[in-house]
């Protein structure tokens, strides 16, 4: 009796690995499962099959697509205006970084247009930058020596500064 719990114990607990690279191409692979001489093993034969756990059986109507809920601008508005009239307005729009639309829109409304900075802004106000840096360094190395010089370089580096601030704004 004892012999008989422990041959079906190990048939219990006996795996079938399957390599990835059989199922890679196909969801099923063929298998033939025989006992062994003995009754312990099982032994791998031609015409059995084996079915990946992991196959997925998808609806035949295929994925639900979403609703779109459009809750955003849904009126139109059209206005008429010159050729020369809409270049200038897409080319301030696309300065500001915004679209015809936002940027009428922002327009007509008050809103705060803010231009984008182009590459020569960018590198102008870089170097501005630099110049403040290197007048307070200036200034800073002459600071015990020379008071007079140190006051007009920090002068000068202030308004650099001031310069800077509205070149932001």
């Amino acid at each position: 009796m004892r012999e008989k719990d422990e041959i079906e114990r190990k048939r219990e607990q006996q795996y079938l690995k399957i390599p990835a690279h059989l199922l890679k191409h196909s969801e099923s692979v063929e298998l033939d499962l025989e006992e062994d001489a003995n009754g312990m093993g099982v032994v791998l034969g031609r015409n059995s099959r084996c079915v990946s756990v992991a196959t997925f059986s998808f609806a035949p109507e295929g994925r639900k697509e979403k609703k779109r809920v459009f809750k955003g601008k849904s009126d139109l508005v059209k206005f008429r205006c010159s050729i020369y009239e809409k270049k200038l307005l897409t080319i301030k729009a696309s300065s500001s970084g915004l679209s015809l639309s936002e940027y009428i829109r922002r327009a007509v409304f008050d809103k705060e247009i803010t231009e984008r900075f182009s590459e020569e802004h960018i590198k102008l106000y870089k170097m501005m930058i630099k110049y403040h840096n290197n007048f307070k360094a200036i200034g800073n190395m002459y600071r015990k020596r020379n008071p007079k010089l140190t006051e007009s370089v920090y002068a000068l580096a202030n308004e650099i500064k001031a310069h800077l601030k509205k070149f932001q704004s």
